[in-house]
């Protein structure tokens, strides 16, 4: 009867603790029964639909999607290149440039096509992701700041780069490029921003405009490639544009750049009636794909777009499914990496209200958005359309394993975990490298990259061209790019067998420029700051190692 009585006790103590906590469970279901795919895929739709407005007020002007959110609001045709700025350098109080996420192709679209026009979106409740708000402003006043440097010290010098501006430019032209001194470099923040978060900016822009020219960039080709400065103009569903009287940008006195947030502001799901179906809306619906979109990708969406949306919610999951499968056998019958999609449902508390059987995921698959990229001039398209990045003469190229092809490599260095290429090469024109990223094993790319300079050495002194790849092609392969081009290469990008670098000090500045200069080539990099550390402490080892 006690041990009875005390189970009693202990179930009523339950019980009350469960009651304390009901309300905020009840929100949490009620928010993870409103995120179906269905809702999430159509709200999808109609921002894009609102970014499709906004982009044909100005058609000259080239889309760019900001990854990788943007990515889903735009269909792949329509898009010229891929941006990456990251919402955590605009943070208040934790404002940054960052030198490993220089954008500086979208600065030379810009320059080329009179402006661009970036989206993307948030989830937040906000008008703009941080992204929009804070980090592009700051890039295009630390870009702006840098070129107009330069020219004043070309002017002081006495250089060519009035007579190169003349040449590059019209004779119509040629005046904007000489105005030095009409260059706007000044800090261009939304009106709702803070003035004390707009002092503290400003008070930080000629340290980060010292670290964007010491850290190699290229900015004479700035200077020539960019007529008027960069400015910043903010675009929401909240803003009013009178059809009549849209502005020519041509006439504007700067290069815009302007910044479409794709959903709404409002921070409570609405619903919302379509001919036949009823759904919630939810801002921000592309963020955070891994957790609700069961591995389809913003190619496959926009792809079976109308079937999709057609089939409504009943259908919906079940259409993603098929979709997604088709997609993985198709790939994994031309030879590509194809893990097949496992979904894991989300574990519910059973207290309170009844199980949740929705379609709240998380998807192990890895995201391959396969984004459109402005393509440098060293890129080689392999037949489905990938690309394999080629690093100046350097005779090494980066490219992700996910596609049907390679292009023709002398020696193939395999860093993904993931997925073993077909190769009839033999042992010394192939390496496999299971590497991993730095969330999953912390020195995973340490203890790998003694063995990948070896191999990049011997492969090099034959004289073989060398093909580095990882899963996405943007983190792990950049990250053994860096640490082959800083152990074995020269100041001036030339292959010596590691001479200067025993001559040489290495430094954090020494390795941010040798990123800089593969950035200018693999304008998809995306080195994760784990791998990067991963990068400077195997340098610093090698250094040791060597005699004095």
């Amino acid at each position: 009867m006690a041990a009875a009585a005390a189970a009693a006790a202990a179930a009523a103590e339950h019980a009350a603790e469960e009651g304390t906590l009901s309300i905020y469970k009840a929100a949490r279901r009620i928010k993870r029964r409103e995120s179906t795919l269905y809702n999430a895929l159509r709200s999808v739709a109609d921002d894009a639909a609102f970014v499709a407005e906004i982009a044909a007020l100005w058609p000259a002007l080239p889309l760019v999607a900001n990854l990788r959110c943007g990515l889903w609001y735009a269909q792949p045709r329509s898009l010229a290149a891929t941006c990456y700025f990251k919402s955590t350098d605009g943070h208040a109080g934790n404002w940054g440039f960052s030198t490993a996420r220089l954008n500086l192709h979208l600065a030379l679209l810009a320059g080329e096509r009179g402006g661009c026009i970036i989206v993307d979106s948030t989830r937040k409740g906000k008008r703009f992701p941080d992204s929009m708000a804070k980090t592009i402003p700051i890039w295009c006043c630390v870009l702006n700041r840098a070129i107009q440097r330069h020219r004043l010290q070309a002017i002081n010098q006495g250089s060519g780069l009035k007579s190169e501006m003349s040449a590059v430019a019209s004779n119509g032209d040629a005046e904007e490029y000489s105005g030095s001194s009409n260059w706007d470099s000044s800090v261009h923040l939304p009106v709702w921003v803070l003035e004390t978060e707009k002092n503290a900016i400003e008070g930080r822009i000629e340290e980060w405009t010292d670290l964007f020219e010491s850290c190699g960039a290229d900015i004479h080709s700035l200077a020539l490639g960019l007529r008027k400065p960069l400015r910043p103009l903010w675009i929401s569903q909240n803003t009013r544009i009178w059809l009549n009287e849209v502005p020519d940008h041509q006439l504007w006195d700067f290069t815009p750049i302007i910044l479409i947030s794709a959903s709404a502001s409002g921070t409570v799901a609405t619903q919302r009636t379509s001919s036949e179906f009823s759904w919630r809306y939810i801002p921000g619906a592309g963020d955070d794909e891994e957790s609700w979109a069961r591995g389809l990708t913003p190619t496959l969406f926009w792809k079976h777009s109308y079937d999709l949306l057609d089939g409504g919610p009943d259908l919906c999951n079940q259409l993603v499914a098929d979709i997604v499968e088709k997609d993985r056998v198709y790939r994994a019958q031309r030879g590509e990496h194809s893990p097949q999609v496992i979904v894991k449902h989300a574990k519910c508390s059973s207290h309170g209200l009844e199980p949740y059987t929705g379609d709240h995921t998380i998807i192990t698959q890895p995201m391959n958005s396969n984004p459109s990229t402005i393509a440098p001039a060293n890129t080689q398209y392999s037949n489905g359309g990938h690309v394999v990045f080629w690093i100046g003469t350097s005779n090494l190229a980066v490219a992700s394993t996910m596609q049907d092809g390679l292009a023709d490599m002398d020696c193939i260095l395999n860093c993904d975990s993931t997925s073993r290429l077909p190769s009839s090469s033999s042992e010394d024109s192939y390496l496999e490298l299971p590497i991993v990223g730095s969330k999953d094993e912390r020195f995973s790319l340490l203890k790998n990259l003694p063995k990948a300079v070896s191999f990049a050495k011997k492969n090099l002194i034959a004289g073989r061209k060398m093909l580095l790849c990882c899963q996405n092609g943007e983190d792990i392969s950049i990250c053994v790019a860096l640490a082959i081009i800083t152990r074995l290469f020269s100041d001036t990008g030339c292959f010596d067998c590691g001479e200067s670098f025993m001559r040489r000090d290495i430094t954090k500045l020494e390795m941010r420029k040798r990123l800089v200069f593969i950035c200018k080539y693999a304008i998809n990099a995306r080195p994760s700051r784990g791998n990067l550390r991963q990068v400077y402490g195997f340098l610093c080892n090698e250094k040791e190692q060597l005699p004095c």
